[in-house]
């Protein structure tokens, strides 16, 4: 589970990356979630477009996440942040340095 504060470090690093993944009209095809699932292992955090309706592209992330494991760390319009669930309670660069130190 991620923690406020991690959010919110995620929110900020995440405002300037450029979407990695576009989700189109085809939805959730098996090339689609590939693609996704190979984003989510190079990247840390990464940046998906979703080009359908408001309600339509609740459901579509909310999709995207259990079918990944990934965590959705937020969503503004058509833009989703997520971060790889199967890393979240690894140690990862987003960490504060008082825990780094503590380590």
């Amino acid at each position: 589970m991620l923690t406020n504060e991690r959010k919110k470090q995620m929110r900020a690093i995440g405002h300037h990356l450029k979407p990695v993944v576009l989700v189109g009209d085809q939805g959730l095809s098996p090339g689609l979630l590939d693609e996704l699932n190979r984003a989510l292992n190079d990247h840390e955090l990464i940046k998906v477009k979703v080009r359908a309706e408001r309600d339509t592209r609740k459901v579509l992330v909310d999709n995207l996440c259990q079918e990944t494991g990934a965590t959705c760390v937020q969503t503004t319009g058509a833009m989703a942040l997520l971060f790889p669930g199967r890393r979240a309670t690894q140690s990862t660069p987003f960490q504060s340095d008082s825990a780094a130190v503590s380590a």
